[in-house]
């Protein structure tokens, strides 16, 4: 397989060049959020004054379940688009903005990963 096409096509997967769709997306991911953080609330009300088994038997429910995956991809996301406006704003190195874009990204997605993989672990593990 050819390395450059690879590479490039790496590079576009972790793309840095995204103005105005940015703004957007960091507003919407925003706006859902205060409805899933107030949903994360009773959530955590739950998990504090409830046993164990009732917190996951609670989170099992099809809702509850699509609330908390909503919430996670919604705020690894909306922290990866902050993150990349403050590199954006303060690291003047073009190819050092570029690499920390694209590393803080990655970071990103391994974390959502793992956080979606914790969740599916506990809902299966009930």
């Amino acid at each position: 397989m050819d390395y450059k096409a690879l590479l490039e096509k790496a590079a576009d997967f972790f793309s840095v060049h995204s103005g105005s769709g940015h703004f957007w997306y960091q507003r919407v991911t925003a706006v859902a959020l205060v409805p899933l953080s107030i949903w994360l609330i009773v959530l955590l009300n739950k998990a504090l004054n409830a046993p164990y088994a009732a917190t996951v038997d609670w989170l099992s429910s099809p809702i509850n379940t699509l609330a908390i995956v909503a919430w996670t991809v919604a705020v690894v996301y909306h922290a990866a688009l902050g993150v990349q406006v403050v590199i954006e704003d303060y690291v003047s190195t073009i190819p050092v903005r570029n690499l920390a874009i694209r590393a803080t990204n990655l970071i990103f997605l391994v974390l959502g990963v793992a956080a979606l993989l914790a969740i599916i672990i506990i809902l299966l593990a009930r």
